[in-house]
């Protein structure tokens, strides 16, 4: 395992280092930006070259990105933070934030990462979303969600990153119910945005208890700080933390709308579920580092949400038939590994962030050739009415190959060495981790290779109306290149790269050697993903695929088919008590605040309600009352005289 061997503290940024170059780190944020800017206000006068202007707008964002990056290449350790002071932003009391963004070593990989393969994403999306007519619109919001994210990861404070956390959240509302005319698609949209604001709670109180604790919300600020904090108050930040990583990475007990989300147009999930939204979680905790260093219940915590997390998504996996419902239970569990490299901490955030980087660039891969495929087969994506699609699509099929033999951890494939990297450090640390992550790997290669042959081999299952075709040029050229960087992310572990660049931010790692060789580790990790192959050519490749699932199955099926309840356990636990909780509310108010306010209203109005009937406008009742009357005060008066 590896270790941090001293505290990190990021230093306190100069404004006056962004010269040059980095002078243009805001055009990072603010290009996108503004291409969302004039496509929602430039309406329909934009609808012709609207996909044109956001596609730019990326692509302008990582030029400047790649710029930045060379140039921090060339500069020493110690000179790697570049801080950019925008304009003072909040002054209440003791709250001070401006509006600083940080440039080191890690927003450098994150802005590489969202820029370049969100720029493919978009070109993708020009032949995507061709014939929609509301294309310009959808490109606008690809640029928001683009925006939010830049700004989540270059901000130098916890409230601007909080800013971008939200900015992402409604993006993505808005991208996964972009096909709102599909109840549906609406619903999944809803469903990600109520159970993303649980996990925006809990930032919001992380960042409402350090501004209470330290005084301040700025990263430089606060690791400095952070040492003298009590370990119950710095738990209790960390937890809270995790809390807002699980809702946006979809980490159990937070992970029920990833599934969902792929209502969304494809792109969209190659975007959200691939290299952003649910990578921000994970940049969180590594970003947080100085926190979880010294809160080991946080840090534990971290570690046993991952492991869970990583089996969870690689079981609903197994059992689902739509190609991108079982990418996203990859996606869950891959994500899982990540958080399990960032909460074993020291060199595992490194190898966190490393398999990050390789997995935005095979996870996009694969999504935009689920894509490609639906493309192909009018929208379908039950995958056992696909068969033998390799024939009819050879690009996408070759391409989406690269993407497979790099999660499944092939010799030499990017997802082998980040992998069998977070394995290593993971046994290093635990024995149970460690083999929880290698069943891990068995599974991925099982539920991939279920899904290889299922898609792109075994016998043809088309309707009698699917013509499969290759796609266009716009959708293949992002599909080549995305599979040559899932081929060769490998070399940032060249020299151990990762390592060495991160140690300004996550700080020096002491090494400790796993119970086994570390060849040992690769071997053992190659063939248990081997197991995992030749299994699913067992019980898929050399079988029959029914069109419809039989219903005679296992009690262990019918639950990952079910998402292995994640949805019924939260109608149980929160759902329905919140219902009841609600009505219980509901007719106290009614029955009891209602009534002390209204009560004496009431019974006037009742009162004079009965009042009324005797003014039935009859002069003959009117005389008849008068002499009632008459007669009652003479009998009372003589009443009186008699007594």
């Amino acid at each position: 395992m590896y270790a941090l061997t001293e505290s990190v503290h990021i230093p306190v940024v100069d404004p006056a280092q962004a010269d040059g170059i980095f002078s243009l780190m805001w055009l990072v944020i603010g290009l996108p930006l503004l291409g969302a800017v004039i496509l929602l206000l430039g309406g329909r006068r934009t609808d012709r070259w609207g996909h044109l202007l956001g596609t730019a707008t990326a692509l302008g964002s990582f030029v400047v990105s790649l710029l930045m990056f060379i140039t921090l290449l060339g500069r020493g350790e110690e000179e790697r933070q570049i801080g950019q002071h925008l304009y003072d932003w909040i002054q209440v009391g003791g709250l001070d934030v401006g509006m600083d963004l940080l440039y080191d070593p890690l927003s450098a990989l994150f802005l590489l990462l969202i820029t370049g393969v969100g720029t493919l994403i978009h070109v993708y999306s020009i032949g995507y979303m061709e014939h929609d007519p509301r294309r310009r619109r959808f490109f606008a919001y690809l640029n928001l969600f683009v925006a939010a994210m830049l700004m989540l990861v270059l901000s130098e404070n916890y409230v601007g990153l909080f800013l971008g956390w939200e900015g992402v959240g409604l993006a993505s509302y808005l991208l996964i119910g972009f096909w709102q005319h599909k109840p549906s698609a609406a619903a999944a949209a809803k469903k990600a945005f109520v159970m993303n604001r649980v996990g925006d709670m809990g930032l919001s109180l992380a960042i409402f208890l350090m501004f209470l604790t330290f005084g301040t919300t700025s990263f430089s600020g606060i690791s400095a700080a952070s040492s003298g904090a009590t370990e119950s108050t710095l738990n209790a930040v960390g937890l809270l933390l995790l809390l807002g990583a699980c809702g946006k990475s979809a980490q159990v007990p937070l992970q029920a709308w990833l599934l969902d989300a792929m209502e969304g147009p494809t792109p969209v999930s190659a975007l959200i579920h691939a290299a952003t939204m649910v990578t921000a979680g994970v940049y969180l905790v590594v970003r947080s580092n100085f926190i979880f260093e010294l809160a080991p219940v946080a840090q534990t915590t971290v570690v046993v949400v991952a492991v869970v997390t990583l089996l969870w998504g690689a079981v609903l996996g197994c059992a689902k038939d739509d190609i991108k419902k079982a990418l996203a239970g990859s996606t869950m569990s891959q994500i899982g590994y990540m958080m399990l490299g960032a909460g074993l901490g020291g060199v595992g955030y490194a190898f966190a962030i490393f398999h990050l980087l390789t997995h935005g660039f095979f996870k996009a891969n694969m999504f935009l050739g689920a894509g490609s495929v639906m493309h192909g087969m009018n929208d379908d994506v039950d995958m056992r009415r696909y068969g033998a699609v390799r024939h009819a699509m050879p690009v996408t099929f070759l391409t989406f190959a690269m993407g497979y033999l790099a999660i499944i951890g092939f010799p030499g494939f990017s997802g082998f060495w980040s992998k069998d990297k977070l394995i290593e450090t993971a046994l290093a640390e635990n024995v149970f981790v460690g083999l929880a992550a290698l069943v891990g790997a068995g599974v991925t290669g099982f539920y991939m290779t279920r899904l290889m042959l299922m898609t792109f081999f075994t016998e043809k299952r088309w309707k009698a109306d699917v013509h499969p075709h290759e796609s266009p040029s716009t959708m293949t050229i992002p599909l080549v290149v995305l599979a040559a960087l899932s081929v060769l992310g490998g070399v940032l572990l060249l020299g151990d790269w990762i390592v060495e660049w991160l140690v300004p931010v996550v700080g020096e790692g002491e090494h400790h050697e796993p119970p086994i060789p570390a060849l040992a580790v690769t071997v053992l990790a190659t063939l248990t993903a081997a197991i995992g192959v030749a299994t699913a050519w067992f019980l898929v490749g050399k079988r029959e695929i029914a069109l419809t699932p039989p219903q005679d199955v296992s009690f262990a099926t019918r639950a990952a088919r079910a998402d292995l309840y994640g949805d019924a356990i939260n109608e149980a636990v929160v759902v329905n008590p919140g219902r009841r909780l609600v009505r219980g509310l509901l007719t106290f108010d009614r029955s009891g605040a209602d009534g002390v306010f209204t009560g004496g209203a009431s019974a006037v109005s009742g009162i004079g309600g009965q009042l009324r009937k005797i003014q039935n406008g009859f002069v003959r009742s009117y005389a008849l009352s008068v002499l009632a009357g008459v007669l009652l005060v003479v009998l009372a008066l003589l009443a009186v005289n008699l007594s």
